[in-house]
């Protein structure tokens, strides 16, 4: 082993000898070799030029000179990976390229939560997060939590432009927001279907995470199908996990395939674990974002009920099956038990009572909250519908008339 050792290249037709100084003789058993004219140097002192060019020489030779070195023909036995290796990279660049320039960072300026201490000097809040272009007009996608309740919006894009951005429509039941900007001629991402996603295709993930815009990261599709629980209380279904890994800032950013196709808009991520993360799928997103254009909001009915999912008791389950239909019976695993009901909500217009446990909605049975919030959708909003309760070990069927969410 050689210790402390420098080289002398002495250029005479390209030839390179390598010359131990501590013994100042040339190695025996290392042979010569030829490699392009890189420098011409003396024994180098400090940091002088010669000894920084001499560097690459010196590389050169270690790694492939000497006994062991393979000949300069013979492949790398992992050469095929790096060929695959150098698609991926060829991929992320081609898409991060394609998609980053309909990408902005949006800046929020909030007044200040009315649970905090006022602060005279500075009494709005500051936050950012992303968004993107789906139209050429200025239409840009991005989450509800990142904007509500914004003050002022600025969108910056990657090309140093900036604009000022007004909420079009805002979504806290899914998470997502439509905002806009002036002016025409954008680059734009277009959704993809999300029927095609499968889990282990390539997923990135372009935003400004922690206000470092502009970055980009890479992963696969982890999970479908999951279920992320929204700010409004609602459950958002048909959610995508992904390794890709996110942070605050990311949040609005779109998630992308390697056709640069969104397939999702990046929403959450569990902090304290790593590659968790989720973005509400392309499907819903597409749904929601073209009803936020076309009307500002997304229709939604209710009840106006407080209740919990309590489990029935086997007497009250046995009563049940008795009572319904041979495509309901055995079905009922769960009620939900009524605890408060809002004074200026559509069921306190009807027969309903707190401690009522509702076990179908219009003749489904209802297995949690979440499965009666399904069955408030827009279609609901006006329409009659029975509940089928259970109040002093009796079925009760009451009629109330859901209202629109506000």
């Amino acid at each position: 082993m050689i210790h402390s050792v420098r080289f002398t290249c002495v250029l005479d037709t390209n030839v390179i000898f390598p010359i131990d100084l501590e013994r100042h003789f040339v190695t025996p058993h290392l042979p010569y070799r030829r490699i392009p004219k890189l420098a011409q140097f003396s024994p180098p002192h400090g940091d002088t030029p010669g000894a920084i060019n001499a560097i690459p020489a010196m590389l050169h030779f270690l790694a492939h000179s000497g006994p062991s070195a393979a000949p300069e023909h013979t492949p790398h036995p992992l050469s095929r990976d790096f060929s695959l290796l150098d698609a991926y990279s060829q991929t992320v660049v081609a898409v991060a390229q394609r998609a980053g320039g309909a990408v902005a960072h949006l800046k929020v300026r909030k007044a200040a939560a009315k649970n905090q201490p006022n602060n005279r000097r500075n009494p709005e809040r500051e936050g950012s997060g992303s968004g993107f272009l789906i139209s050429t007009d200025g239409f840009l996608v991005t989450n509800s939590h990142v904007v509500s309740g914004a003050e002022a919006i600025e969108a910056q894009f990657s090309d140093g432009r900036s604009f000022a951005a007004q909420i079009v429509g805002d979504d806290p039941a899914s998470d997502l927001a439509v905002v806009k900007i002036d002016g025409s001629g954008f680059n734009t991402l277009p959704f993809g279907a999300g029927e095609h996603v499968r889990v282990g295709q390539i997923a990135i993930a372009i935003g400004n995470p922690y206000g470092f815009q502009h970055s980009v990261t890479a992963g696969v599709v982890s999970a479908l199908g999951r279920s992320l629980r929204s700010q409004s209380g609602r459950l958002i279904d048909d959610v995508i996990q992904t390794d890709a890994a996110l942070n605050p800032g990311n949040s609005g950013g779109p998630l992308v395939n390697s056709f640069g196709e969104v397939i999702g808009v990046n929403t959450a991520v569990i902090l304290p674990a790593q590659g968790l993360c989720f973005a509400v799928a392309s499907n819903l997103a597409q749904f929601v974002v073209g009803k936020l254009i076309l009307e500002g909001r997304v229709r939604r009915a209710w009840l106006g009920i407080g209740a919990q999912a309590v489990p029935i008791a086997p007497k009250l389950q046995q009563l049940l099956d008795n009572t319904a239909g041979p495509a309901v019976a055995n079905t009922e695993a769960a009620a939900l038990l009524v605890q408060t009901i809002e004074p200026d909500g559509p069921a306190n217009n009807a027969d309903l009572q707190p401690g009522d446990l509702i076990v179908r909605f219009n003749g489904a049975p209802l297995a949690s909250i979440d499965t009666l919030h399904k069955m408030l959708d827009e279609r609901s909003i006006g329409k009659p519908a029975e509940l089928t309760i259970l109040r002093n070990q009796r079925l009760v069927k009451v009629n109330v008339v859901p209202g629109e969410m506000g």
